[in-house]
């Protein structure tokens, strides 16, 4: 028999075993069944053919619109200005008009804005009016060697989507050729899909100028003051085109006048034909298949300038080809040798009378209408070639005037064509040649890798038939050897003419420091020879006075 002992210490094991919990079977979780793939619908060559289809140049730009300089509200509100600016005073030019423009920014409200643009040019004949402010790419100055401020075609059209795009309102023109002629307005949208104009209305207006144009667009904008604003565009196109009248009208009820420093227009520039040793392979290609001239030599000599008969039968020796060969039977193997043929010919230069720089004394006069100065230097450099394509350097500077910063770094402003480029900086030419420019041998402070110190501003002006610049909206000059050679050139000249000018200016403050230093102690030497040799103060003063007189004459 168990003890009491025994049984005490079974009771609670009894009671342990009770209060174990008891284990619950788990049913399984019936399984799920596999799910179906999703059937993917593969695409054939025809489903794919299906989709394709033409992209309109409108629709295009009207997608990558930054491309054009309409990536920002403030800067497309001042590139559709400078876009429709650079019309008036191509046309008013190309007339033979003094140029007088109108600009007026209107705030109206939201960052909305309708800007204005009139000038007094030629006015624009009534059936061309809807595809040059509704048509990309349309124009008359892409296929003409002959420089001009558009290139493209593009800029006033682009101004008027943008517009259509951010606002739905149109661009509104009136035109007017002539005083017995009637004017004509136009209400006008872009159908981008097209790339062809919708013209909203068109009708006779009574407007009272004998001729010229005006373009209103209402679009999203950003008005700002700065190194970027309309003002300084304005304050730039004045320094480069000194033969213009120009007047602003700020949103803000300010008006603005920059008045004409000369009255004479630009010389007239010429189309020229393009130059052999600027044409590539597949361009002479193209020119050999459209040419009228049935012969090798005809060709040349009628395609191209500077080719005469000598010159076109030395290319055609050169490249072992007969001049008598047939222009539209050669093969490629032949237009390669013909293109290897015109690069060992010595032909000369492109003529020069397809540019008009603005020149050394109009630049000056243009500079000093804008940035009062001490000092101001231009030069104009010889014409060279890049790729075929002729083009001027000038420069300009201007140093001293209580408006520059004494201890900051120089402006430079870059202007192409007579156009202010005011994007881009660093990715241009022509800052990057200011920059490679050693100032410091002219009398300049200039950190390494930088921009030169001092009260100046330097003018940098290309002058071409077609400028190479970095991206269609025309912000920066691209980069070509010749083209930097020449403005490192005119820079240093402009360099040494600025180091004249400090080293007299130095030697001037030097001399006048000498004088003001004897000037003081010339009493003093008077005092002491009276009280050394017992002289009178009327002898000390006669002493002084005689003294003082040598001193001055010296200084004459």
């Amino acid at each position: 028999m168990a003890t009491s002992t025994q049984k005490k210490k079974a009771a609670p094991a009894a009671q342990k075993k009770k209060a174990a919990p008891k284990k619950t079977e788990r049913k399984a979780a019936p399984k799920k069944a596999p799910a179906k793939p999703r059937k993917v619908k593969q695409e054939t060559a025809e489903s794919m053919a299906a989709r394709q289809r033409d992209i309109s140049v409108s629709e295009f730009f009207a997608k990558n619109r930054h491309l054009l300089g309409f990536d920002n509200p403030r800067k497309a509100l001042l590139t559709a200005i400078k876009e429709a600016v650079d019309n008036s005073l191509d046309a008013c030019e190309e007339a033979g008009i003094l140029p007088d423009i109108i600009v007026g920014v209107e705030d109206l409200t939201n960052d909305r804005f309708r800007i204005t643009i009139q000038d007094n040019g030629p006015g624009i004949v009534k059936r061309q009016i809807p595809n040059i402010f509704g048509k990309l790419l349309y124009g008359s100055k892409f296929h003409r060697l002959k420089m001009s401020r558009g290139q493209q075609g593009i800029g006033i059209s682009a101004a008027g989507m943008y517009g259509m795009l951010t606002t739905g309102k149109p661009i509104e023109i009136d035109s007017r050729t002539g005083k017995n002629r009637p004017a004509h307005h136009f209400k006008i949208q872009i159908d981008t899909k097209k790339n062809r104009p919708e013209v909203i209305d068109d009708q006779e207006v009574e407007w009272d100028v004998d001729h010229g144009t005006r373009v209103a667009i209402e679009l999203e904008g950003r008005h700002m003051k700065g190194k970027q604003s309309i003002d300084e565009y304005l304050r730039q196109t004045a320094i480069a085109n000194p033969h213009v009248r120009m007047t602003y009208q700020g949103p803000g009820g300010e008006t603005i006048e920059y008045e004409r420093s000369i009255d004479a227009l630009p010389e007239q520039t010429k189309e020229i034909k393009p130059h052999p040793h600027g044409v590539e392979l597949g361009v002479l290609q193209a020119m050999l298949k459209d040419t009228k001239a049935r012969s090798v030599s005809g060709f040349l000599q009628h395609e191209f300038s500077r080719v005469s008969l000598k010159v076109a039968e030395e290319i055609c020796k050169n490249a072992k080809l007969s001049p008598n060969a047939y222009a539209s039977r050669i093969g490629r193997h032949d237009v390669e040798s013909l293109l290897q043929g015109i690069a060992k010919t010595k032909i000369m230069n492109p003529p020069t009378n397809c540019v008009a720089p603005v020149g050394e004394e109009q630049l000056v006069q243009g500079l000093a209408s804008v940035v009062p100065a001490d000092f101001y230097a231009s030069t104009t450099r010889p014409p060279a070639v890049y790729r075929g394509n002729p083009f001027i350097i000038e420069a300009a500077l201007a140093y001293g005037g209580s408006e520059q910063e004494s201890d900051g770094p120089a402006r430079v402003l870059r202007i192409a064509n007579r156009v202010p480029l005011l994007y881009q900086q660093g990715g241009c030419c022509a800052y990057q040649s200011v920059v490679q420019t050693n100032w410091r041998n002219y009398g300049l402070g200039q950190p390494r890798g930088a921009l030169p110190t001092g009260p100046l501003t330097i003018v940098v002006h290309m002058a071409s038939v077609w400028v190479p610049f970095t991206s269609e909206s025309k912000e920066a000059i691209a980069s070509y050897p010749e083209i930097e050679d020449q403005i490192v050139r005119a820079l240093q000249d402009c360099g040494r003419k600025l180091k004249i000018f400090l080293s007299k200016r130095r030697r001037e403050a030097e001399a006048q420091r000498k004088y003001d230093y004897i000037k003081t102690y010339i009493p003093h030497i008077g005092i002491g020879l009276r009280d050394l040799l017992g002289f009178s103060e009327k002898e000390e003063q006669r002493i002084v006075d005689k003294l003082t007189g040598l001193l001055e004459r010296h200084k004459e």
